[in-house]
């Protein structure tokens, strides 16, 4: 491998030093979004759906949440088509349960999708563009932007608590 191939592939998870903002943001989520599968690598399906809270918090559960809340904050948001998996809206934690006829391969592509609609979003909108957010407010692209670095951060620090309650596994990034 070249050097400077090294350095790309050094830089896939590493906000750039002296990247633009737009750029620095997504990177920032992707590193965290890495993450999230990462701490689901070596488990069963039996441990990715282990309930390991009293309200029922297993780890294939948070990467059902991240997708739905991918595809509210930036799809629903700027009016990109929505993949919906709430039965009940008025149910506020449905996005955190699977459903026993929801398979691990399942919430995975979900995911998938989620962030593949959520990345053509940031493509397409520039970081000042807005949108509307489900509560009727405008916020802007940057705006949802570190909101999901916030909340994506927030729940691989939930997962990363519950690996080490399942296996022993710790660490924040794959190195």
């Amino acid at each position: 491998m070249s050097a400077s191939a090294a350095t790309v592939l050094a830089m896939v998870n590493r906000v750039p030093f002296t990247g633009d903002e737009k750029t620095s943001l997504h990177v920032s989520l992707d590193r965290h979004r890495d993450v999230v599968l990462w701490k689901l690598e070596g488990l069963d399906d039996e441990q990715l759906r282990r309930p390991m809270t009293p309200t029922g918090t297993s780890l294939l559960g948070l990467v059902k949440h991240l997708a739905y809340v991918e595809y509210g904050w930036f799809c629903q948001t700027f009016g990109r088509e929505t993949e919906q998996i709430v039965d009940n809206p008025d149910d506020p934690e449905e996005d955190l349960r699977v459903k026993p006829t929801e398979s691990t391969a399942d919430v995975l592509g979900y995911y998938e999708r989620a962030r593949a609609a959520a990345d053509r979003v940031v493509d397409e909108v520039g970081v000042e563009e807005l949108g509307e957010a489900w509560f009727g407010d405008p916020v802007s692209l940057r705006w949802v932007l570190i909101h999901m670095i916030e909340e994506t951060a927030r729940h691989v620090g939930h997962m990363d608590i519950l690996r080490e309650l399942i296996d022993g596994a710790t660490g924040d990034h794959k190195e």
